[in-house]
């Protein structure tokens, strides 16, 4: 199968939430609905991987982290990074990972994202891992405030890692 990795379009704001709906994981239609007004209003980019009509997975960039250790750095950060089951281990999510980190390469030296703990990110997390991605050395974040040590938490998509990677030097 071939993919093309591109903005965002309006007819993908219904085809996410329902390809998503299909294996069972909610991704509301507002989400979508909101990514694609602030794409068209230049406050994040949607790169999302498409093959005909068909929908693979999408990630949306920020000119800035809003939460954790690179809060209003001016660093670049890939937000909500998600490919379809079905679509996972054939090279979708390297497809769009690709495309943000040649975006980001011509304007910024970093790129930084958070990646979720529990097993369901495992897949991702081994992918960061072999792009270059390393931890920040901030520890763990929860709910968008660092861990302190025996804090409780929940291994839910909030516990996160910071990792960045050097995209010239």
């Amino acid at each position: 199968m071939e993919w093309q990795v591109r903005a965002m379009r309006e007819e993908d704001i219904e085809g996410f939430p329902q390809a998503f709906a299909q294996q069972g994981w909610n991704k509301p239609l507002s989400q979508f609905q909101q990514y694609y007004r602030e794409q068209r209003e230049g406050v994040r980019k949607v790169f999302v991987a498409a093959s005909g009509g068909d929908l693979l997975g999408y990630a949306t960039l920020l000119p800035q982290s809003l939460a954790g250790p690179f809060a209003n750095m001016g660093i670049p950060t890939v937000y909500d990074f998600n490919v379809l089951q079905k679509y996972q281990r054939q090279g979708v999510g390297t497809s769009i990972l690709d495309a943000i980190e040649e975006e980001v390469g011509v304007c910024s030296p970093r790129i930084c994202l958070g990646v979720g703990l529990h097993w369901g990110y495992g897949q991702a997390q081994r992918m960061y891992v072999k792009r270059g991605y390393v931890p920040d050395g901030s520890g763990v974040w929860y709910r968008d405030k660092r861990l302190e040590q025996y804090a409780p938490c929940c291994n839910d998509d909030d516990l996160v890692l910071y990792l960045t990677k050097e995209l010239r030097g």
